[in-house]
C-alpha cells in the first residue's frame, strides 16, 4: 500500500536521458506517478528532496536463496573449479533451506537490493518443493515466502515460476539433488495464475524456462502456447557456458540461441539471461525478434562464464537489462561498472559502451538508459522511470558522497558508476513509500537479525560449502 498522496520537489532529476532542474513529482494514491514536471517552482506543502534524483532500476535476474551462499564458494579444495563445480555446491544450499529461512534470506536480500538502487526484482524461482522433493500441501509455500519478503522489504517483485524437468539434454529426468526443482508446464501456469490472483501490491508474475538442457522442446512449445495472448515476461537461461553450447550442438545440431530463434517463436516478451556465448548471427536474430537480453556481469565474472559481446548487443538495439543472479553483488552501479570493465580488459579499449557518434559520449549514461528501458520490459512494465503512470520509485543522491565531491552534475552519473566506493542513495522511494531514509532501511536492523538467525539454522560454513 502506498503512503498518502505526496508532492515532492527535486533540485534535479534524470528525465529523458538528461538532468533537468526544479522537478515536481506528484505521487498518486495508487503509488504511481501522477505528475512529473521540470522547471517548476516549489509549491506550498511539497517535500523538498535533499539532492538530485534518479529512477530506480529493475533487477532483471535474481535467485534469492543464493544470498545464503554468497561468500561461501570462494575457496578451492580440488585441482579444478568452474561453474559446474560451483553449481554442485549451490545445490547443497538449495536442499537445506526451508520456507521460513527463505523468507528471512530473501528479506535481507531485498533490503540490500533497495539500498543498491533496485526497486523491482525479477525472481527466477525454481525452489518449489519440500527438502525431500515432496510437494507442499500448499504448492505456493515457497512463492509465498518470497512475496512476504518483498512486502516486508518494500521492493516490487516479478515472480517467475520456472519450468525444470531434466538434468541435461540426454537425461530423462532430474538428478536427486535437483529434486526440489521439478515442475511441469501445468505447474508453472497454475503457479503463475495463483500469484496473480493474490493481487498483492507491487507483485507481478510471468514464467520462466530454466534452460534448453532442463526442458524438452515439446514442453517449451506447450508453455509458449499456454502463454498465447498473455503479455507477461518469459525468461530463460541460455548460452551461459561453453559446455552448454557444445552440449546443445551435440543434441540438436544448433547453438542454443540459434535453436531458440528458429523454434521458440521469440518475441518482445522473451528475456535471454546471460547469452554470454552468442554468435553475431544469433545476436542479429534476437534483434529481429524483439527479445531482450539480461546480463549479470558480477556473477558471470565470479563463475568464470566469459565475456559477452556487449558492443554487438548494443549496436543491434537489443533491449538490455542487468541482474544480481547469485547475489555476490547487490548494487546496479557495480553491475554497470563491470559490464564495461570486462569489455575494456578483453578489448584493451576504454569507454566501450559509449556512443559519441549517436550523441551519447558517456558510458554510464548509455548503460543506465539502456538498462532502465530494458529492465522495465523484463519485469513486465509498459511504464517505468520518472514518468506519469510508472511506479513512484526514485533514488535520492547524497550530495556529500565522496565520489561526487567537486564534480559538476553533468558528470555525476559517470562518477556514480565508475568512481567507487560510495553510498549514493540517501533515500529510496518505492511505490510511493519511503523504504530507505538517510541511508537506513526502515526495517533493516530487524531483517538483519532474522537473516543472521536463519543462517545459523542452515549451518553453512566454507568447509561444508566447498567440500
Amino acid at each position: 500500500m502506498a503512503d498518502p498522496p505526496q508532492l515532492l520537489w527535486a533540485p534535479q532529476a534524470w528525465l529523458d536521458g538528461r538532468w533537468r532542474d526544479a522537478v515536481l513529482l506528484r505521487v498518486a494514491a495508487d503509488g504511481r506517478w501522477a505528475e512529473v514536471r521540470p522547471d517548476a517552482p516549489v509549491p506550498a506543502g511539497a517535500l523538498r528532496l535533499s539532492g538530485p534524483v534518479l529512477p530506480g532500476l529493475v533487477n532483471a535476474h535474481s535467485h534469492a536463496f543464493q544470498r545464503a551462499f554468497a561468500g561461501l564458494a570462494e575457496r578451492r579444495a580440488q585441482a579444478h573449479d568452474d561453474f559446474w563445480s560451483w553449481r554442485d555446491h549451490m545445490y547443497r544450499v538449495a536442499l537445506r533451506i526451508g520456507p521460513e529461512q527463505l523468507e528471512a534470506v530473501a528479506s535481507q536480500l531485498f533490503a540490500e537490493l533497495l539500498r543498491g538502487g533496485y526497486t523491482q526484482v525479477c525472481e527466477f524461482h525454481y525452489l518449489h518443493h519440500e527438502r525431500d522433493g515432496a510437494r507442499y500441501a500448499d504448492p505456493l509455500t515457497m512463492s509465498r515466502a518470497l512475496v512476504r519478503a518483498a512486502a516486508r522489504a518494500g521492493i516490487g517483485l516479478t515472480l517467475l515460476p520456472v519450468l525444470y524437468q531434466r538434468a541435461g539434454f540426454a537425461q530423462a529426468g532430474l538428478r536427486d539433488d535437483q529434486r526440489r526443482f521439478a515442475s511441469s508446464v501445468e505447474d508453472v501456469m497454475r503457479w503463475r495464475d495463483a500469484v496473480r490472483a493474490q493481487r498483492s501490491p507491487r507483485v507481478h508474475a510471468g514464467v520462466a524456462i530454466h534452460s534448453l538442457r532442463a526442458a524438452a522442446p515439446a514442453s517449451i512449445a506447450a508453455l509458449v502456447e499456454a502463454c498465447a495472448g498473455d503479455d507477461g515476461p518469459i525468461h530463460i537461461h541460455v548460452a551461459e557456458q561453453t559446455g552448454e553450447v557444445d552440449d546443445c550442438l551435440a543434441a540438436t545440431g544448433e547453438r542454443p540461441i540459434q535453436w531458440l530463434a528458429q523454434h521458440a517463436a521469440l518475441d518482445a516478451r522473451w528475456q535471454l539471461v546471460h547469452a554470454t556465448h552468442a554468435s553475431a548471427d544469433e545476436i542479429d536474430a534476437v534483434a529481429r525478434s524483439g527479445a531482450g537480453v539480461v546480463l549479470c556481469p558480477s556473477t558471470e565474472a565470479n563463475l568464470g562464464d566469459g565475456v559477452p559481446d556487449l558492443p554487438r548487443w548494443l549496436a543491434a538495439g537489443v533491449p538490455l537489462s542487468v541482474g544480481s543472479d547469485s547475489q555476490i553483488t547487490r548494487a546496479w552501479r557495480e553491475e554497470l561498472r563491470w559490464l564495461d570493465y570486462a569489455q575494456r580488459l578483453s578489448l584493451r579499449r576504454r569507454n566501450v559502451a559509449a556512443a559519441p557518434e549517436a550523441g551519447v559520449p558517456s558510458t554510464a549514461q548509455r548503460l543506465f538508459d539502456a538498462t532502465l528501458a530494458g529492465g522495465a520490459r523484463a519485469a513486465g512494465f509498459s511504464h517505468w522511470g520518472l514518468s506519469v503512470g510508472a511506479p513512484a520509485d526514485l533514488l535520492v543522491i547524497d550530495r556529500d558522497d565522496a565520489s561526487l565531491l567537486g564534480l559538476p552534475i553533468m558528470h555525476w552519473l559517470d562518477a556514480l558508476v565508475f568512481s567507487s566506493p560510495g553510498r549514493p542513495w540517501r533515500d529510496v522511494l518505492c511505490g510511493g513509500r519511503w523504504v530507505v531514509r538517510e541511508h537506513r532501511h526502515a526495517d533493516g536492523d530487524a531483517i538483519a537479525r532474522d537473516f543472521t538467525a536463519a543462517m545459523a539454522t542452515l549451518g553453512l560454513d566454507s568447509s561444508q560449502a566447498v567440500a
